[in-house]
């Protein structure tokens, strides 16, 4: 259904428009993610960087689509802006202030939205330091020195540099938001991932014309990354659909209530944060090591490279922990169970109250126990049996959730577009008829 009513979106002006602007704003990020910072080796730099693919750098680089290690003017990329968002979302739960702001409608949204933005600024300023500093005490592997002419005014440079062009791209995402099609964070970082794509698949076929790769070996392989992309789009799109019941009420003259709806709960209900906390937890260490030249640190930076036991085996446990505190965090089943007896609903043979919020409860700590395990198979079996398999560019993870997840959300906002569109010219013909 969903491909037949993309056929009319040229009937639509108003989506057409929000389409092309879509990809006009992401044009202007892929182009800002090429224009370097001053001051930098840029060819010292990407041998580092080639170094540091299993690191927390390699990780950030991959979120900024490659702008990390141009060191480019969107070399931050949209991280800081996602952190800052997560540590809101923690912090409305502890902070009474925020908590009450939350529950102020669209005024208490804006102001979260505002302290976002000065988080986010605040971030990028202490990254873009940090960064400065780290590349004046950074050389390539032939030694020679990655920032030409170390110094304050280099640091202070970078930082205003970095921390305008994370702004900027914080500013590009809300006018994808506004202005286009899909949420513009998501997009954004979709952007930088599939941009990876085209060489992936050109490398691929390089390999497979100097028999580097057999033809047999690519059709398994490409069987094996559709299977992983439909297990993928069908447990995003799982649900478990709780009945729930209202009661009739009479208010005045007339009767409101009285129909049988759901509360649908999401098998991955955390999404793609579990496994970006524990990349960035487990790599930490790593990376820290590697800028030490200690044996006994060398010893830790290999043990903690993906593809190795003790790091799948710390991945797959953090993975499942945060699973379960995101969704302790962003859903809480009292709060729900509240709402639903306010407005006169119930769960059919459920008592409300209390007994409906241990329902519910019981429900989702078994629903994210599965989605525990599903995002781990996914970030850890691709990668394991792949890199068994020698392929030359990655596949699985964090990456492929982001990008199967913000393709199924933005053709999901399209046909909402489409749908919303035939159900007003179809008023308008009941209007019309009327009239006459």
């Amino acid at each position: 259904m969903l491909l037949g009513g993309l056929k009319n979106i040229q009937k639509i002006p108003e989506l057409q428009k929000r389409i092309l602007a879509t990809f006009l704003l992401l044009a202007v990020y892929r182009i800002g993610v090429h224009i370097p910072t001053p001051g930098i080796d840029t060819a010292a730099l990407a041998a580092f960087f080639e170094q540091a693919k299993g690191s927390l750098l390699g990780l950030f680089d991959m979120f900024s689509g490659g702008a990390l290690s141009n060191l480019s003017v969107f070399a931050l990329g949209i991280m800081p802006y996602i952190s800052a968002s997560i540590i809101l979302q923690l912090l409305t739960v502890a902070v009474p202030h925020l908590e009450k702001l939350s529950k102020e409608g669209e005024a208490g949204r804006r102001k979260i939205t505002q302290y976002t933005r000065y988080g986010t600024v605040l971030l990028s300023i202490i990254q873009g330091f940090g960064i400065a500093v780290g590349l004046e005490n950074m050389a390539g592997p032939t030694g020679v020195a990655i920032v030409i002419d170390p110094g304050w005014s280099f640091r202070l440079m970078s930082v205003i540099t970095l921390t305008a062009g994370t702004s900027f791209i914080m500013w590009l995402g809300e006018q994808i938001t506004d202005r286009g099609i899909g949420n513009g964070i998501s997009l954004i970082i979709f952007a930088g991932i599939i941009c990876r794509g085209p060489a992936a698949v050109a490398n691929t076929f390089r390999l497979l014309s100097t028999g580097e790769m057999g033809i047999f070996f690519v059709v398994i392989l490409a069987v094996f990354m559709v299977a992983v992309v439909a297990v993928i789009v069908f447990v995003e799109s799982a649900q478990r659909k709780i009945p729930v019941q209202y009661a009739k009420r009479v208010v005045g003259r007339k009767m409101y209530g009285g129909q049988t709806t759901h509360l649908p709960l999401k098998v991955n209900t955390a999404g793609v944060i579990p496994p970006i906390f524990a990349s960035s937890i487990i790599m930490f260490p790593a990376t820290i090591a590697n800028f030490i030249p200690h044996p006994w640190m060398k010893m830790v930076a290999n043990v903690l490279m993906p593809g190795r036991f003790i790091y799948e085996l710390l991945y797959v446990a953090f993975i499942i922990f945060f699973c379960y505190f995101y969704t302790a965090v962003t859903f809480n089943p009292a709060d729900v169970a509240d709402n639903m007896r306010k407005q006169g609903g119930y769960i059919p043979g459920i008592r409300p109250g209390k007994r409906t919020a241990d329902y519910i409860d019981s429900i989702l700590t078994r629903l994210t126990f599965g989605g525990a395990i599903y995002v781990s198979a996914v970030c850890v079996l691709p990668s394991i049996l792949i890199s068994q398999m020698n392929v030359p560019f990655y596949f699985g993870g964090t990456a492929l959730l982001i990008v199967v997840g913000v393709a199924l959300d933005t053709a999901s906002q399209i046909e909402t577009h489409l749908l919303t569109r035939q159900y007003e010219g179809f008023m308008k013909k009941g209007r019309m008829g009327k009239r006459r």
